[in-house]
């Protein structure tokens, strides 16, 4: 009979704490400018922080209520303290989870791997707390425990192997700062070529530019090469390169009726005329024999066509003038 009506009293606890704490804190997240506390709301934290305390109500009575059976007093008594283990980590999660929706929200955060941080805390909770419940739950010392560990270590690792080695990986590739979220990188070995969306524990989410995901662990970031493309957003520009075939046998000397007509092109209209008065004054301070064309200096219709293609590329307004840009000739194919 006590315990039915120890129930029903925490029940009463749980329903009075629920009502009270969840509307105290929506009432706060209305009221405040921050979004942490809406996302606390949001993971249902409050409902979870009320169920933690008719427990410890229902975990302080056990012993007065079943003083007189020592077996089931024990049994109740484990159960309840393993229960508020488990709740007291679940509550911790839903902070971590709200905290890592809260910095995704903000600019300085939004490139880091909030995720891999996160999955580290959370693993390291869930082992202290499923450490605390053996300790517990078979009233064994912290150094028997300890001694037990080390032997199993190496299976433990062999387990964990993944789990370690991506915890290595996300800590080099976060403090290396070689790959953030919205990174743009290709990686051939997994088929990945698009921006990354998620970097956690375990894998590197990439969504391709034709819509697909490839998942890269994240190990392979750190023993695997793969090109970032940030370095290219960030300069303003990307190196463009264009071949142009040219016949050996089809450049010449131009004529001046030819020069007169290209003189008619705006990009090169200027030049045309520099040139023909310093090769004019080149070939007659030398006293150039110009009845053999061959002879002092002379305008080809390959260096004209040259200029020409240089000053297209710097008129284009979709090129970025404070890079090098150039237009060369190259050794000859077959």
């Amino acid at each position: 009979m006590d315990i039915v009506l120890l129930c029903f009293l925490a029940y009463g606890i749980y329903i009075i704490f629920r009502f009270t704490l969840v509307t105290a804190m929506i009432l706060i997240a209305r009221k405040t400018n921050t979004k942490f506390d809406d996302l606390l709301v949001s993971n249902k934290t409050a409902k979870y922080i009320a169920h933690l305390i008719p427990l410890l109500f229902i975990y302080k009575a056990v012993p007065i209520i079943l003083k007189n059976f020592i077996y089931w007093e024990n049994v109740f008594g484990k159960l309840i303290g393993i229960y508020i283990v488990l709740l007291v980590l679940w509550i911790t999660r839903t902070i971590f989870n709200a905290l890592r929706d809260y910095l995704k929200q903000q600019p300085r955060y939004s490139d880091k791997p909030i995720d891999s941080y996160i999955q580290v805390i959370m693993i390291v909770l869930w082992t202290f707390g499923i450490v605390a419940i053996i300790l517990y739950l078979f009233n064994i010392s912290a150094k028997a425990l300890l001694t037990t560990f080390g032997a199993i270590s190496a299976i433990v690792l062999l387990i964990f192997r993944d789990t370690i080695l991506g915890f290595i990986a996300s800590i080099q590739v976060s403090v290396n700062d070689m790959v953030r979220i919205g990174d743009w990188i290709t990686m051939e070995k997994f088929g990945a070529d698009g921006d990354v969306i998620e970097i956690n524990l375990a894998t590197v989410k990439v969504r391709n530019f034709d819509k697909t995901t490839s998942t890269i662990p994240t190990y392979s970031l750190i023993s695997d090469s793969f090109k970032n493309w940030r370095g290219m957003f960030n300069s303003d520009g990307r190196r463009i390169k264009r071949h142009v075939l040219i016949k050996a046998n089809s450049i010449r000397f131009l004529q001046e009726s030819e020069l007169t007509e290209l003189k008619k092109i705006q990009l090169i209209s200027s030049y045309i005329d520099q040139r023909q008065h310093d090769i004019k004054k080149y070939n007659h301070a030398n006293n150039i024999d110009k009845t053999l064309s061959v002879n002092g200096r002379n305008l080809t219709n390959f260096g004209l066509f040259r200029k020409y293609i240089n000053q297209y590329l710097e008129q284009h307004p979709g090129l970025n003038k404070d890079m090098i840009m150039m237009c060369r000739q190259l050794q000859s194919n077959e």
